[in-house]
């Protein structure tokens, strides 16, 4: 394909870049900071390169930056470009990126909690030469033999692909790796996914059996069965998140007291949430999968709650973020959550501070409590839209049950 441009035809390609030149030219006469736009990044994690897009957008005046899960975006809270080095806060993740500009590219280091900083570096983002055209399809679900130390034996590795071009991610009782993205190579699908969290590179390999061999970050290596297949019921079913966790005597209130942000004491027995149905949420703001669930569990609360469903977190934070909870806090404007938020302590706390669960070794993990007070129901982790149908089945399971004990009022059967 070519195009006229002043009395010359130029490849479509040619034009493309000519284009794209004259629009950041454009940006920067408009005031736009020379550095908006999409770019090729990747941070490095224990000596390995984790490819990922990330975009910077800005006015002069602020500048933003964007990681994307799937078609979810996680945009920074605060940011500028001072003396060529851009500075970007993720408050919600308690993280921070600097990264220096020059000659068109960035290099610096993205820092998240008291985690270790990770090597980070960024480019313009480029039109990759089209993947073949004969790749293999692997298209659908897979099963995963897995050992965890939450008791799993197997996992899912959920596929969507269009042509050599695949999006996947790996299924576990807490919730999944958020969306990789990708293409195929060297006879093999390359993978990968930052979101300002979960960093991991897959490389895919199909075999001539028919199966595939997962390699996480150059390292483990995982084989994956096609889920209908005899040896897939081999490897066993992964674990239901409705049966995983339980509560030891189910016919007891199930209780909680915590302090709010602002330190006031709220108690199951307080008047809020008398008679209601309740949805108890154990969960953190450093916990990826927690940040999956959160815009379901608003959704659902402002739907729910003029019928009488009031929604409790239990949030375990990290040591450091006690004293002045401000990733929580930027975790719940982030997602508009207008609910009851308690401070319960430590991630490692959850065992004592909850006492009347069962194998609650899970962020997140969420309690539904009906008009008495009991646990009538209990739903392990949480999957990202990456999931496809195993996300829509989530929010639909919490949904119903929901509604059920909802209901139990009019029916008199509580």
């Amino acid at each position: 394909m070519v195009r006229k441009l002043s009395g010359w035809w130029i490849p479509a390609l040619a034009f493309a870049a000519i284009a794209e030149v004259a629009a950041v030219r454009a940006a920067s006469h408009a005031g736009v900071p020379a550095l908006a736009g999409r770019w090729d990044a990747a941070v490095v994690v224990n000596g390995v390169d984790i490819p990922f897009p990330f975009e910077i957008a800005g006015d002069g005046t602020t500048v933003k930056g964007s990681f994307f899960n799937g078609e979810r975006r996680v945009t920074s809270t605060a940011g500028r470009i001072e003396n060529g080095v851009l500075q970007l806060s993720f408050d919600q993740y308690a993280a921070r990126l600097e990264a220096a500009e020059r000659d068109g590219s960035l290099t610096g280091e993205y820092r998240r909690g008291t985690r270790a900083p990770y090597p980070f570096t960024a480019r313009r983002a480029s039109n990759t030469p089209a993947a073949p055209a004969d790749a293999p399809s692997i298209a659908g679900t897979w099963i995963v033999g897995a050992k965890s130390n939450k008791g799993e034996t197997a996992w899912r590795f959920i596929v969507q692909q269009t042509g050599a071009e695949v999006s996947a991610t790996i299924l576990r009782i807490d919730g999944d790796t958020g969306t990789l993205s990708g293409g195929y190579r060297d006879g093999r699908f390359v993978l990968s996914h930052f979101s300002g969290a979960r960093p991991l590179l897959l490389e895919v390999t199909p075999l001539a059996d028919g199966t595939l061999t997962l390699r996480q970050n150059a390292k483990t290596e995982l084989v994956a069965v096609r889920a209908e297949t005899a040896r897939a019921k081999e490897i066993g079913e992964p674990t239901d998140p409705a049966v995983h966790t339980s509560v030891k005597d189910p016919s007891e209130p199930f209780r909680f007291s915590f302090p709010d942000l602002n330190g006031k004491v709220v108690s199951n027995d307080d008047a809020q949430f008398r008679g209601k149905v309740v949805l108890v949420n154990i969960s953190g703001s450093w916990c990826p999968n927690c940040h999956d669930e959160a815009p379901f569990l608003a959704a659902l609360h402002r739907r729910y709650r003029p019928a009488g469903l009031e929604v409790v977190t239990l949030s375990f934070e990290e040591a450091d973020q006690l004293p002045n909870p401000t990733r929580l806090r930027a975790f719940i404007g982030q997602y508009g959550l207008g609910y009851t938020i308690l401070l319960a302590g430590v991630p490692d706390d959850v065992e004592a501070k909850v006492p009347q669960a069962v194998n609650l070794n899970a962020f997140p993990t969420t309690f539904l409590l009906g008009r008495d007070g009991r646990v009538r129901a209990v739903h392990t982790g949480f999957p990202s839209p990456g999931s496809g149908e195993f996300y829509s089945k989530a929010e639909r399971h919490i949904t119903e049950q929901v509604e059920r004990l909802l209901a139990e009022r009019a029916s008199g059967t509580f």
